[in-house]
């Protein structure tokens, strides 16, 4: 079952550039499977949704409508209920940030995945990917006349002009206090120390004579 899965998800994302690539599927499977068993929760949903939770990300995915009809017909290949298969596209198809404007989701395995996913947007590797998206994008790593918005709407968050720098200011330094399952919140105390004084040096660098 878990094969089938992959081999559609790695067929989507083997070739990404944006930070979202198979090897960050990989990362937020693996994360989800240690947290998940922390919490008790399904591990196989766990790790259904972990696979799929980026394949309906419109940051990613042009047709939503298609991806999603093509997911549903995975899964009814699958032994799986029409619950379970309702719940996972309803999942992964709110399982975004969305600018802070995210839905919280009910499922414990929803909440394991979504810990799993932001925490792989924290620490050194989320910073990497930070960089990696901003580049895809043609984004500036920072420009002082661009200010950091303290609040936006999801189609700002997504279509105004922005960089890596305040991406930190704006999304990563404040989704530890969106995580959901003790042992995220955890992990993600050093991941976001890290982040603070990455961005400090950055800052000190940009500035110095």
């Amino acid at each position: 079952m878990i094969h089938k899965v992959e081999e559609y998800v790695e067929s989507l994302f083997n070739n990404d550039s944006t930070g979202h690539d198979w090897s960050h599927i990989q990362r937020v499977r693996r994360l989800a499977l240690h947290i998940g068993k922390e919490e008790k929760a399904n591990l196989l949903m766990v790790e259904i949704i972990a696979l799929l939770h980026d394949v309906l990300d419109d940051k990613i995915t042009t047709n939503k409508d298609k991806a999603k009809d093509e997911i549903a017909a995975l899964l009814s290949e699958l032994p799986l209920t029409k619950i379970h298969i309702d719940e996972i596209l309803y999942t992964i198809e709110n399982i975004g940030y969305k600018g802070g404007n995210g839905i919280v989701l009910d499922s414990l395995e929803g909440k394991v995945v979504q810990d799993a996913d932001r925490l792989d947007a924290l620490g050194a590797i989320g910073t990497a990917r930070t960089f990696m998206y901003s580049g895809a994008k043609g984004q500036a790593m920072y420009d002082p006349q661009i200010e950091v918005r303290t609040s936006m709407s999801y189609e700002q968050y997504r279509g105004e002009k922005s960089t890596a720098i305040n991406h930190f200011h704006e999304k990563l330094f404040l989704l530890i206090d969106t995580l959901q399952t003790e042992e995220a919140k955890k992990i993600a105390l050093e991941r976001h120390e890290f982040m603070k004084k990455f961005v400090d040096q950055f800052m000190k660098e940009w500035n110095e004579i």
